[in-house]
């Protein structure tokens, strides 16, 4: 069991590395909410897990939303025990096109868009439960699992690299516009069936998956919000390290002077973490220069 977790916090903790920490999230609230289940129906509690559940599934009831804001990004993270393959395809689609994304845009905007998809599928259903006949989405209903988030890393990833392929069994080459093509007909299809509201969330993601890639390729990334409200919440869990001022003596300052041409690799390595956490254009002028020094060592 210790080697487990041992395992869980090294992959946790590697640098750069958004894609898997969605992914353990995922799996990490699965497991809690199907060990919390089996123990409640063995307890006879059933009733006090319906309302644990209830904190992690958005309500379509707007009037019940208010009073649960949070499951605005929980349900994106929660997914159906009644059905494994909810969280196994869903994390493996994640997985495939995720890597394409962080590929090229690195690790922080891709958590950056899953949580504005995951956003933008909540609103749609939101707005489908309070809009539509309530044959097509019945009263009561909650929606979990983080579709409408892979969605749009799916339709960015189609976006941004539309011939990248994919090499399937019983397929071989399929270009990844292809596959989400497919993927978005099913569930215009869907819409007009028994999951109308998960369907139309899957659109939402998918909308703003396409939306952002076509921001960012204009030059304004609309997920800066995420990354600002991610850090403000980190600052009240890890204290900031004191700033140390040092006087450099001239002795100091020549001595500086004279290695300035020289390449700091632990500098540079930090560089190439930040290209890969959010890719070239993140880097300033200061640093593409001193990448561009270090290559010519």
């Amino acid at each position: 069991m210790n080697s487990l977790i041992d395992d869980v916090k090294m992959a946790w903790n590697k640098p750069n590395n958004g894609l898997t920490q969605i992914i353990i999230i995922n799996v990490v609230v699965y497991v809690f909410l199907g060990l919390t289940a089996v123990i409640a129906t063995f307890s006879g509690l059933d009733q006090y897990f319906k309302i644990l559940y209830r904190q992690f599934s958005i309500p379509g009831d707007f009037n019940e939303f208010i009073f649960k804001p949070w499951t605005i990004i929980t349900y994106a993270f929660s997914h159906s025990l009644m059905d494994f393959f909810h969280i196994l395809f869903n994390m493996l689609i994640l997985y495939w096109f995720g890597r394409v994304f962080v590929d090229y845009l690195g690790s922080q905007k891709m958590v950056n868009l899953y949580i504005m998809g995951a956003i933008a599928g909540a609103i749609v259903y939101l707005l489908a439960f309070n809009l539509l006949p309530h044959d097509r989405i019945p009263v009561g209903s909650y929606m979990v699992g983080a579709s409408a988030a892979v969605y749009a890393i799916s339709v960015a990833a189609a976006t941004l690299v539309p011939d990248h392929t994919f090499y399937m069994l019983f397929f071989g080459p399929v270009r990844i516009k292809y596959l989400v093509g497919i993927s978005i007909f099913l569930s215009l299809l869907g819409s007009i069936g028994s999951n109308a509201g998960g369907n139309l969330a899957h659109l939402g993601g998918a909308l703003i998956g396409f939306i952002y890639i076509k921001q960012l390729q204009s030059g304004n990334e609309m997920g800066v919000w995420v990354f600002k409200s991610m850090e403000f919440v980190k600052s009240f869990f890890i204290p900031r390290s004191p700033i140390k001022v040092s006087h450099k003596s001239k002795n100091t300052a020549k001595t500086a002077k004279k290695g300035a041409g020289r390449v700091d690799q632990a500098e540079i390595d930090l560089i190439l973490d930040k290209i890969s956490e959010k890719g070239y254009d993140s880097l300033t002028k200061e640093e593409k220069q001193k990448l561009f020094n270090a290559s010519k060592h």
